[in-house]
């Protein structure tokens, strides 16, 4: 059992109090119960006056592209049916989530009461604490990965809990501050009409990443879980060099990805 004072003892050796922090975790890394499930670690960051990010992505949202929003080299296929749901509209308020994708500490931030979420139909990410506000309600549509712009502003943190970088959005980031346009993808408006969203691409070769910035990451084992403390504004220079210097590092195992192999070449051409 990982009682409440082990992830207590956990944030002290963090030295988490206080902190702005965007969350990445699998709770089934444990490989025990956890006391009080998700909430005991939720309760962990509020009890010490945390500001919590977490992902909150809702692909049901997506659509199929309009004919007159297709861009060339974004990692789409346009002859492939993926039979997206073209009647949800999305709004801050909603409280749908790809849980599965996301992860059971999302899923329960989404029904906090005071919660806050970004203004993104398909990569919403929402917060919890003293600068949540502040942070998310930089969202737009497409402007996807400003909450965590404005987090490492605020010399915030990413913390791993039990996954490794290949679950790290800041990385997408960095690939953007490394002169990458991210995907466009497509989603209703308030008005039923198709409106363009930026999003991330392929992340299964973040994980090489590891060797130039596991030299900045506080590490600790809770149960079999390991939790990696990373400082988001340190992380993000850092890996956006690696990727300006090392273009392929990026790319997954397989070579004819489509999302990777448009991403690497720059991205979808916007002009």
């Amino acid at each position: 059992m990982i009682t409440k004072k082990i992830i207590d003892n956990a944030f002290s050796k963090l030295n988490l109090k206080n902190k702005c922090v965007c969350v990445h975790s699998s709770l089934k890394s444990f490989a025990d119960e956890i006391e009080g499930g998700a909430e005991t670690i939720i309760n962990a960051f509020l009890e010490n006056s945390c500001t919590l990010i977490v992902p909150t992505f809702s692909y049901e949202f997506l659509i199929e592209p309009p004919e007159n929003l297709q861009y060339k080299r974004n990692g789409y296929d346009y002859s492939k049916k993926n039979s997206h749901n073209n009647e949800k509209i999305f709004t801050p308020d909603t409280n749908e989530i790809s849980k599965d994708e996301m992860g059971l500490i999302p899923y329960m931030v989404l029904k906090i009461k005071e919660r806050v979420r970004g203004n993104h139909p398909v990569c919403s990410f929402s917060g919890v604490g003293p600068f949540a506000s502040e942070i998310i309600k930089t969202q737009q549509p497409m402007d996807v990965f400003a909450p965590l712009r404005e987090l490492a502003l605020f010399k915030g943190y990413v913390l791993l809990i039990g996954v490794g970088l290949n679950k790290m959005s800041a990385l997408h980031l960095a690939e953007q501050m490394a002169g990458r346009n991210m995907f466009i993808r497509w989603a209703l408006n308030s008005e039923k009409k198709p409106v363009t969203v930026e999003c991330g691409g392929c992340s299964e070769g973040f994980d090489k990443l590891d060797e130039f910035l596991n030299d900045i990451d506080k590490k600790i084992i809770i149960g079999k879980s390991l939790w990696r403390l990373f400082p988001l504004d340190i992380l993000l220079k850092r890996a956006a060099r690696v990727i300006q210097l090392k273009k392929e590092i990026t790319h997954c195992d397989n070579k004819n990805c489509i999302r990777c192999n448009d991403m690497i070449a720059g991205g979808p051409i916007l002009n």
